[in-house]
């Protein structure tokens, strides 16, 4: 019986092993071949030669093609995707506080409609959200950008259902010792909801750095432009030169990849909850 136990352990980290490889492998060779000398590129598995010059090109450009703001871009990424995910869990965090622990007529109500325009679909309300972002005067800027991506309905429900976990003897004890509700969310509610706030953080936070359709709308200038919008128009004129298109996708990823292994513990805290 131990012997059998112990092969079918065996079998399942191999499986796991082959999975993981499966999974990791295609940003391993995205990786590798940004390196790779660019007789290489995309024609060995594995790339023996290195060098830094599908960097250096996509960065200052090349005979046939103009230098992008690729610097820029990337910073313009973070300003963008930063300043939404900090709207999106600030107005998460007091809605959901207000939906969980505030008694007042329609919560019920007010609940349901989040529920429903989770399921909605968001691509309907493409074209008359950018009506009005351009009537408003916020078309190719950095408030077109952010203010319509500021809300999300699926913070709210995640937190929403984590502050009903909280018991309520700790908020009258708040109350007790005159703290308002600005002072409850942000002294007492919050720092008991760290490990929820990483795992919405990072989803947030990926999904507005990945977000390519609503920027390549709302955004026209080069010096607005984020990088996957970027990345996006590398199609045409670096068509013919995929190494430095290996180097921007690397430049796309890389954040994500240093945030999460950043805050990786407080992650598995968060999903450990998420999955109960």
């Amino acid at each position: 019986m131990v012997g059998i136990k112990k092969g079918k352990l065996t079998w399942r980290y191999i499986v796991a092993v082959i999975l993981l490889i499966i999974m990791v492998f295609p940003y391993i060779y995205m990786l590798l071949n940004s390196f790779a000398a660019w007789r290489e590129v995309d024609r060995k598995l594995i790339p023996t030669h290195y060098t830094l010059k599908s960097y250096q090109w996509l960065l200052g450009g090349g005979d046939a093609v103009i230098p992008r703001p690729w610097i820029h871009a990337f910073f313009n990424s973070f300003i963008v995707s930063l300043s939404s995910t900090f709207l999106m869990m600030l107005f998460g965090v007091m809605a959901a506080y207000a939906l969980s622990k505030i008694s007042f007529k329609g919560r019920n109500t007010l609940n349901n409609i989040i529920l429903f325009q989770m399921f909605f679909p968001a691509l309907i309300l493409l074209v008359p959200t950018f009506l009005v972002v351009q009537k408003m005067g916020m078309y190719d800027s950095y408030f077109g950008m952010i203010l319509p991506k500021a809300v999300s309905l699926w913070a709210i429900f995640m937190y929403t259902n984590f502050f009903k976990a909280i018991p309520d003897t700790f908020i009258e004890a708040a109350k007790l010792d005159g703290a308002s509700n600005w002072q409850i969310i942000f002294k007492v509610v919050l720092p008991m909801s760290k490990s929820i706030t990483t795992v919405i953080f990072l989803f947030l936070f990926m999904e507005r750095w990945t977000e390519l359709l609503w920027d390549m709308i709302v955004v026209n200038s080069d010096n607005r432009l984020t990088l996957n919008v970027l990345l996006s128009q590398m199609f045409g004129p670096y068509g013919s030169y995929p190494g430095p298109m290996y180097a921007a996708a690397v430049l796309l990823t890389l954040p994500i990849i240093i945030i999460f292994l950043l805050f990786s513990k407080q992650f598995k805290e968060g999903m450990q909850f998420t999955l109960k």
